[in-house]
């Protein structure tokens, strides 16, 4: 869908929910909040500006890697998207810049992570959604683990996951992630963590400590400001939450009718 107000900005919608928002000509605008705060992640990830390698599980229309090749030139991106039709349609009429660094690969998220390269990664950027539901392969202490292998030792993973109180899901995805990384983040709107909406909140994790000002800062100066939660905050959201099994895994919840719909 065009966007009236943008000469070359494009709305991409997946069974009738927002995917995706690319501007061909202004590649670091971000419409979705969530992209703004993957963004955050990206940008206090190593050194400002400098070139990175990323692996993103989870296309859509590839507004991130755009980001991240308009923000840090040099780097080198692999886009993991198992939607092999989406890809073509977003080829097609979304094309990528000429010597963007991006290469797209249609497969499974869970599949490749597992045979990505041991310490290949700088920062792994998971946005992958079966319909509006994160698929359960990608919710295992295995799935961690093997994102924590491909990361290097100071990288940082960075996963958008939605759900609302009593947030079943979101508790279980953080007990999980603190079984294998020593550091933790959450980044979502004070409404969601709340428990007064279904929303999207950005779990990040890493061996190293996580620059938490500069996220805090950058959070809150979004045009709908969000909150990182850390430390104390986040043991106490966690409760008694215990890591998902392979075994025991289940897609994150429905959004109720209406959470992420437009028009």
């Amino acid at each position: 869908m065009p966007d009236v107000d943008r000469a070359r900005a494009w709305l991409l919608t997946v069974d009738g929910a927002p995917q995706s928002y690319v501007d061909l000509d202004a590649p670091t605008h971000l419409e979705f909040e969530y992209a703004r705060r993957l963004a955050h992640v990206l940008d206090t990830t190593g050194e400002p500006g400098l070139p990175l390698d990323v692996l993103h599980l989870g296309g859509g229309a590839l507004t991130l890697p755009r980001y991240v090749a308009a923000t840090r030139p040099g780097s080198r991106q692999d886009v993991v998207e198992a939607d092999r039709a989406l890809l073509e349609l977003v080829a097609e009429h979304l094309p990528l810049a000429e010597g963007a660094g991006v290469t797209v690969h249609g497969a499974d998220a869970r599949a490749w992570l597992d045979r990505a390269p041991d310490d290949s990664a700088d920062i792994v950027v998971a946005d992958v959604f079966g319909g509006s539901r994160v698929p359960a392969h990608l919710t295992t202490v295995a799935y961690a683990r093997q994102a924590a292998r491909v990361l290097r030792p100071d990288g940082h993973y960075a996963a958008n996951l939605a759900d609302g109180s009593p947030f079943t899901f979101l508790r279980s995805q953080l007990a999980t992630f603190a079984e294998v990384f020593e550091e933790l983040a959450l980044i979502a709107e004070p409404s969601v963590l709340r428990g007064r909406r279904f929303g999207n909140a950005v779990l990040v994790a890493s061996h190293e400590p996580l620059d938490i000002a500069a996220l805090t800062r950058r959070a809150a100066s979004d045009a709908f400001p969000a909150r990182v939660e850390h430390g104390a905050a986040l043991r106490r959201l966690i409760g008694d939450a215990k890591p998902v099994r392979d075994e025991d895994a289940v897609a994150s919840p429905e959004p109720p009718d209406g959470a992420f719909s437009v028009g």
